[in-house]
């Protein structure tokens, strides 16, 4: 709220009945601990007085812990915040954050009004203090030289209520390097100007020289001035809270300064924001640890588990692409382990769609229109297959077309091109989602049709399966749909047929909805007759992106199915044998599958979750299953930005098994690389995982 001059924070606050610490000495009651420390201040000239918060069993172990540090508000005391110990010894001893230190330093300058900025006023009377410098690098250097910490971004919190919350949000915003998340609790934060009320005027702060106030510093040091500069390879994530009843300021026209109407305002400007994940809350009560209280608890509940004394893993460099739009479009791994990719790139405006062998040749495969390869498979004889769609004449023999139809391509261990086949209904779209190599040197491949290419067209679209022959001649189709929407996705071989996979909005033959988008799964024989069908999903939107047949003979899908990664595993005779889900606090989605010796599958895709250590945003996700569905091990990799999704959160990422238990993993990043750069727009990333 714009604070008034006869009301301070400290007002507010009442002493915890907490213990709480004289110098020197300790809480020593149950949970964690808290004593008194000082930091020297070479910027001020004098020590930074603080509280810590050390979580139970600190002096037994030699681990390193996550560090909050929590500003109090103007008025109040390093003594306010000591009121969370109970939140934190309960949150660390139920596991809903790890153990962490907290630091709650004493902010006595400019009568305890100093907004934690440098301050550029030099009144006789009250001048200011480099407060911001002292504890953004005074505080944090002897933290971290005292304590065990681990001294990088991903392990600190920034955390204020009220002037600290507005010390907090200035603190991760601009010192991005030190903290990877703030907890802002009804932060006295204003735009572009603090009312005329508002105590922030009053203390020197946003002085300069001899004015206690100056417009053009105060915005300066704002939000909206940091916003533009901030760097989304160092995200940041961010939790607003405050309270429905703050101080409403009297007059009309500075309504807009009442704190829940910045708050919002600051929520809806930082989620523009490509560094920033922002989430608001909205609690019952005013400006007082009756709303600061919960909210922490909350904002601890988001932020907490992220927290991380190791960074997160990194994608390697280089990437794959160029300056425009791309798209992953698969990898494969000869016997070898040479490895292969395909993706789509920009071209003067049109999508073409690139083979490449890592080390070794290049093969661009397009027409003036557009292409975009869905899947790579590689052959015996060290060559590969490519699938896709175009909507130009790219075998030669459909002159004229500027529909989607879909293609394969064989190439050989040269990178030359053997043959290329297109196929489709001249007057609706066709695409190709998925491709198998077929045990004969053909290919089997899987996607949707909007035509009639194996009998009349059931609905708006329809799967499709096609056999296409070591020669590249097109053996069968088969058409599979109900009256919704369906897609196939998926296709795996086995010796005696193969298994689609893929999303329905309806009923499809031989399966039953269950509501909103299903994913199913069909067998086929090897002359394309259907043998069963099944159905996945509850009533929420739900799909399958991946089929695979383990070296043990369990047909093995993944996907999504109510926000959580779904894999299932049948017998070839359709019978089900085991789940697994990856269910996270966010989004989950399996998109890849690659078989490994044993009965063992790694499943491939995203998390905008914990599984390892978060990078940012969507992250790629690998876990490894046991032949029983059982998880042996995960990992978590990624970069700031969104990776392994589209900009529609569909998955875009692929894998392939490429021997000595090592995987294989090309997508999509809109991230930078370790060690590298991006090439801008979206690039395609090459990643091996060996758990």
């Amino acid at each position: 709220m714009p604070l008034p001059r006869w009301i301070t924070a400290g007002a507010l606050a009442v002493v915890t009945a907490l213990s709480l610490s004289v110098p020197g000495q300790t809480d020593v009651r149950a949970g964690g601990t808290i004593t008194t420390g000082a930091a020297p201040s070479p910027a001020l000239g004098e020590d930074i007085a603080y509280n810590v918060y050390l979580p139970a069993g600190y002096d037994r172990d030699k681990a390193r812990h996550p560090v909050l540090y929590l500003l109090h508000g103007r008025g109040d005391s390093m003594q306010a915040w000591t009121r969370v110990k109970t939140t934190l010894d309960d949150m660390i001893r139920t596991k809903r954050i790890p153990p962490v230190i907290a630091v709650m330093p004493d902010a006595p300058w400019s009568e305890r009004g100093s907004w934690y900025v440098d301050s550029r006023y030099t009144g006789a009377d009250l001048p200011g203090r480099p407060v911001e410098t002292a504890l953004t690098r005074d505080l944090v250097k002897h933290v971290d030289a005292t304590y065990r910490t681990a001294p990088i971004r991903q392990a600190r919190l920034v955390g204020g209520y009220s002037m600290g919350g507005a010390g907090a949000l200035r603190y991760a915003l601009a010192h991005q390097d030190l903290f990877g998340a703030a907890a802002v609790l009804s932060p006295a934060v204003y735009t572009p100007l603090p009312p005329s009320d508002s105590s922030a005027r009053d203390y020197g702060a946003f002085g300069k020289g001899g004015e206690k106030f100056d417009d053009e510093v105060y915005k300066e040091l704002n939000y909206p001035a940091l916003l533009p500069d901030l760097d989304p390879d160092l995200p940041v994530r961010l939790f607003v809270a405050v309270g429905d009843d703050e101080y409403a300021n009297p007059d009309p026209a500075d309504a807009r300064h009442d704190l829940d109407f910045e708050s919002a305002a600051l929520y809806n400007a930082a989620r523009r924001s490509p560094a920033i994940s922002a989430q608001l809350r909205v609690l019952d009560g005013g400006h007082d640890w009756d709303v600061w209280t919960p909210a922490f608890e909350q904002a601890m509940a988001d932020l907490g588990p992220a927290l991380s004394v190791t960074p997160p893993t990194g994608l390697p460099a280089p990437l794959h692409g160029g300056s425009g739009v791309d798209w992953a479009g698969g990898v494969a791994a000869s016997a070898d382990g040479t490895l292969t990719i395909g993706y789509a790139t920009t071209e003067n405006g049109n999508l073409d769609a690139v083979v490449s062998r890592i080390g070794g040749w290049t093969r661009r495969i397009s027409t003036p229109a557009d292409e975009r390869l869905y899947g790579v498979a590689a052959l015996p004889d060290g060559g590969v297959l490519a699938a896709g769609y175009t909507k130009g004449d790219l075998d030669g023999k459909h002159a004229g077309n500027t529909g989607d139809d879909a293609f394969v391509v064989r190439i050989g261990a040269d990178g030359e091109v053997r043959w290329i086949t297109q196929f489709g209904a001249p007057d609706a779209a066709d695409r190709v989602y998925g491709l198998a190599a077929a045990p004969d040197g053909g290919a089997y491949v899987a996607g949707y049709t909007k035509g009639a290419l194996d009998g009349e067209n059931a609905g708006d679209k329809d799967a499709i399966a096609a056999r296409i022959t070591p020669g590249g001649e097109v053996a069968w189709i088969r058409q599979y749909g109900g009256p919704g929407e369906d897609k196939a996705t998926g296709v795996a071989a086995a010796p005696a047929g193969l298994y689609l996979t893929g999303s329905t909005s309806a009923a499809m033959p031989g399966t039953t909805a269950r509501g909103g988008m299903d994913g199913w799964l069909a067998a086929y024989t090897a002359d394309g007759a259907r043998t069963w069908a099944a159905t996945e999903g509850g009533a929420g939107d739900d799909r399958l992106n991946a089929v695979t047949v383990t070296t043990t003979g369990l047909v093995v899908a993944t996907g999504a199915a109510s926000g959580d990664a779904l894999t299932v595993a049948y017998t070839d005779r359709g019978k089900r044998r085991w789940q697994h889900s990856l269910a996270t606090a966010q989004a989950d989605e399996g998109a890849a599958l690659a078989a490994l010796p044993g009965g063992e599958v790694e499943v491939v895709g995203y998390t905008r979750g914990k599984v390892g250590v978060p990078a940012g945003g969507a992250d790629v996700v690998a876990l490894r299953l046991d032949a029983k569905g059982g998880q042996r091990a995960a990992a978590q990799l990624g970069t700031a930005r969104d990776d392994a999704v589209d900009p529609f959160s569909e998955p875009n990422v692929y894998a392939a098994a490429a021997g000595e238990g090592k995987v294989a993993i090309a997508g999509l990043t809109y991230g930078t690389p370790e060690g590298g750069r991006a090439l801008g727009n979206g690039d395609v990333f090459l990643a091996t995982v060996q758990h």
